[in-house]
């Protein structure tokens, strides 16, 4: 669910012959899609900088003109402010389970937004510079951020992630990239891979794997979406980093729909 603008058709096919639904993403035509632009140095520092173009019409969009019921997960990642307040609260209203994603947003929304969105979430993600700008907007300790969600996933570079569900606590660790390209995108496949996980009912240690092997292929690519991969290579790969460790059944698995979520 997005606004883009009169520029998004050639973007729209391509997403659309990668099997993508794009039918909850509406046309501004008097805007041009939001753009990200990004400088990377040798040692992989960046600065970045955004055009909000059709972004900023984000709020207009509500979850109550889809059919929210089919909605297995959402994810509220960054986007205008208005939308990242009035998603979550709609999310709560209708009972759709949501992960809040709100990164390079956090800045732009207030300590009571911050908790509110965090606040029912399925799962808070973010990095731990991130986390840590959450907790000095809210005041909060860090165990009452980490109480808040039902599931936090903190990620930190090359040391991994960590998982802090109730009173489990799982380290992930990194997977070193063959080679190293570049990073950007690396948090979203990150993501991409908890997501698939959840879906397909892994367990949270499988889930954090699958989702720091997603990462390492944008790393050893120039560009956000131009690596690819098999369920087949991915799992093979898994394997070699992981071991043959078993929980990878349910991903591999076409028939596997895993649990509800809730």
């Amino acid at each position: 669910m997005a606004t883009v603008g009169q520029d998004f058709g050639e973007y729209r096919a391509w997403l659309e012959s990668e099997g993508i639904d794009t039918s909850a993403t509406i046309e501004v035509p008097e805007e041009f899609t939001s753009s990200f632009f990004v400088n990377t140095d040798v040692e992989n520092n960046q600065i970045a900088s955004f055009y909000l173009g059709a972004m900023g019409r984000a709020g207009d969009l509500s979850f109550y003109d889809l059919d929210y019921r089919a909605i297995e997960i959402a994810i509220v990642a960054p986007n205008a402010p208005a939308a990242m307040i009035r998603y979550p609260r709609e999310c709560q209203e209708l009972g759709v389970p949501y992960i809040y994603d709100p990164s390079q947003q956090i800045i732009r929304l207030s300590g009571e937004e911050l908790i509110e969105g965090t606040r029912g979430a399925r799962l808070l993600i973010v990095n731990d510079y991130e986390f840590g700008m959450i907790r000095n907007k809210t005041g909060l300790s860090e165990q009452e951020l980490l109480a808040l969600p039902q599931t936090t996933i903190i990620t930190r570079g090359e040391a991994g992630s960590t998982v802090y569900d109730g009173d489990l606590v799982l380290q992930i660790p990194s997977v070193a990239p063959e080679p190293l390209a570049e990073p950007t995108g690396v948090g979203d496949a990150y993501r991409a891979g908890v997501i698939k996980g959840l879906l397909r009912g892994c367990s949270w240690e499988t889930t954090g794997r699958i989702a720091a092997l997603a990462a390492t292929y944008v790393l050893e690519q120039y560009g956000t979406q131009n690596h690819r991969y098999s369920l087949a290579e991915f799992a093979t790969r898994y394997r070699r980093v992981f071991g043959n460790t078993g929980g990878l059944e349910a991903l591999l698995d076409p028939a596997s729909d895993g649990p509800e979520i809730s």
